[in-house]
């Protein structure tokens, strides 16, 4: 098997068995797009004991990982789109998002629900796609711009993990994305979430959870491979 290929694999009777006949996918199939989720000034600003938000420890580094991810997208020509969940200021888009955990939060006239330009390097030839819902997916243009980049695997970075970059993954992979998300570039909202989220979404895309030196390595290799067939 190819290195950073995945053999898909068959349940029955609740056992995961090594499924022989089933194709065998790449870390990336087709045209990689990267979806920087919610990765917001808030994070680097906001030290609140108390957030409108809870955030598992070491939040803000795993936040941070995130920017080799996006200087290798940026080095080997692969669309970076940057999701930026915001709310109008009299609340009236929350719709039931209020009704569990979350305070309010990304209010569009709060200097934190800008995206975190600098530390994530947002460049006037990255996209972005505003979002009033979790899923990135939900009322915006996003599967418009991933038809126009001709998009066939996702990868994903940002927060939260069981909260948006969760609802992505779902709806990415009922759109049949492959969909990959960078273990070591998300966090959630308490760690016991975090995991949760993380094994549902390798339930539902075996090999979908993935570490970001991998994901850049897969990147460059297949730069090169392109370089050498154009």
């Amino acid at each position: 098997m190819r290195p950073g290929c995945i053999r898909l694999r068959r349940r029955c009777g609740g056992s995961a068995l090594s499924n022989d006949q089933g194709p065998v996918r790449a870390l990336i199939e087709g045209r990689p797009v990267l979806l920087v989720i919610d990765i917001q000034a808030s994070t680097f600003i906001d030290d609140s004991a108390v957030r409108a938000i809870d955030n598992m420890p070491g939040y803000a580094d795993r936040m941070r990982a995130a920017r080799p991810v996006i200087d290798a997208c940026h080095a080997t020509g692969v669309p970076v789109v940057f999701v930026q969940e915001v709310h109008r200021p009299d609340g009236v888009d929350f719709g039931r998002e209020l009704d569990g955990d979350e305070d309010v939060h990304c209010l569009e006239d709060k200097p934190g629900t800008a995206l975190a330009v600098q530390e994530m390097d947002l460049r006037p030839t990255d996209y972005i796609v505003p979002k009033r819902r979790y899923s990135a997916f939900f009322g915006t243009d996003l599967e418009i711009l991933l038809k126009g980049l001709r998009a066939q695997t996702l990868l994903m970075v940002g927060g939260l993990t069981d909260v948006c970059v969760h609802y992505t993954f779902v709806d990415g992979h009922q759109h049949d994305y492959f969909c990959r998300v960078l273990s070591d570039c998300v966090a959630g909202s308490s760690v016991a979430a975090h995991d949760a989220s993380l094994r549902a979404m390798e339930y539902l895309q075996t090999g979908a959870v993935r570490m970001s030196d991998e994901v850049i390595a897969a990147l460059t290799a297949k730069e090169t491979q392109t370089g050498a067939e154009g």
